[in-house]
């Protein structure tokens, strides 16, 4: 079979010209952010159809890991490619132009990620699955919705040789293949509101009673809010990225798109208890980074900068707010039950993606190096 379309390289505009033609993409998949993450080398993408070289159907930001003392590289495409996966036709020939190319820019192994839906549970349904005694996942409980575009993603992705990667498989480098997100689209602040439960609804009016003010930070305010990061990152056993990292962020971000990334901040007579970092790209709002302080959690900071950010993301045209990750898992003794009822209070939906995959284009090496990253994490 002949292909019908062709990769090459782009350069960062003509790949940030082919995202904002679109509703939305990941932030992932920007050129800012392979600038960002100046530890991979970064690479813009295009696709284009055959006998049209004007014509870009899809684009992608590939970012290579190198080998230890090897010019060999793990080609990862964070939550992209940016393709028409609805195109059944596209997807095979689309990949099949990405093996080549990467391959030939000494690729051992591809990762991607396609930001493709496979199932959605609705708040109820996971409220019920958590009050089950017999439920321990959510993958037991039917779906509210399952997408076919999704499903038939996974087929041909196992079809073409590709390897899922189970959450705690693979080279912990990956992305949540579970979100919870709150879909927007042509709905009021007042939907949103009466779509929390009664302890959201609660905790906003004891936020604003007590006086939490919100508001909108700058690049100078990031000391303060990684002040308050590195006091959660001690709370809650995560290892903390440094400031300069959430400096370069906003410099690049920002430096794309003035209204890509905005910092926010909470304070109480004057402390500040909370700040939150959130992304936008096109139609998709997402919070991305969030700290709070042990003092003062009963004024509900927290809960006052989401309702900010939820309002300021309807506000900005976005018709879903992400809530990043989430596991499947929920058992009563799980330590990740508490996020998921903070995020099911909301009224949003569970989102399945058809996660990451790996293609070993040079078996050995590919086994080598996941044994190496397996023994690191």
């Amino acid at each position: 079979m002949s292909p019908t379309v062709a990769v090459r390289t782009i350069t960062p505009e003509e790949h940030l010209a082919h995202l904002r033609s679109l509703p939305a993409a990941s932030f992932l998949q920007t050129p800012a952010w392979g600038r960002l993450k100046n530890d991979w080398k970064a690479e813009s993408i295009g696709w284009y159809a055959v006998g049209a070289p004007d014509r870009l159907v899809g684009s992608a930001l590939v970012l290579y890991r190198q080998l230890p003392r090897l010019r060999r590289y793990l080609a990862y495409l964070p939550e992209g490619p940016v393709l028409d996966w609805d195109d059944a036709e596209l997807v095979e020939p689309a990949l099949a132009a990405l093996r080549a190319h990467v391959a030939k820019a000494g690729a051992f192994a591809i990762r991607l990620g396609p930001p493709v839906p496979t199932r959605r549970w609705h708040a109820d349904t996971v409220k019920e699955a958590i009050a089950s005694e017999a439920v321990t996942s959510l993958t037991q409980v039917p779906a509210d919705i399952d997408e076919g575009t999704g499903l038939r993603l996974a087929a041909q992705l196992e079809r073409l040789g590709y390897r899922h990667l189970a959450a705690t498989e693979g080279f912990a480098a990956g992305q949540p293949q579970f979100v919870f997100q709150i879909p927007l689209a042509g709905r009021s602040e007042a939907d949103l509101l009466a779509g929390m439960n009664q302890l959201w609804r609660r905790n906003i009016k004891k936020a604003d009673k007590a006086g939490v003010e919100v508001s909108l930070g700058s690049a100078a305010d990031l000391p303060a809010f990684h002040e308050v990061y590195l006091e959660t990152a001690t709370r809650d056993h995560f290892t903390p990225r440094p400031l300069s990292y959430f400096q370069r962020m906003f410099t690049e971000l920002l430096a794309e798109d003035a209204g890509r990334i905005r910092l926010y901040l909470a304070h109480h007579e004057g402390d500040l208890v909370a700040s939150t970092i959130w992304v936008r790209v096109g139609q998709h709002a997402w919070y991305s980074y969030g700290a709070s302080t042990a003092a003062k959690r009963e004024v509900q900071g927290s809960t006052a900068l989401q309702w900010r950010m939820l309002r300021d993301s309807l506000a900005a045209g976005a018709t879903v707010y992400d809530l990043r990750g989430i596991t499947d898992t929920v058992a009563s003794d799980d330590p990740h039950l508490g996020l998921i009822r903070f995020k099911v209070g909301t009224g949003g939906e569970a989102v399945e993606y058809v996660g990451e995959w790996d293609l070993p284009l040079n078996k050995a090496l590919y086994a080598g190096f996941d044994w190496m990253m397996r023994r690191r994490s």
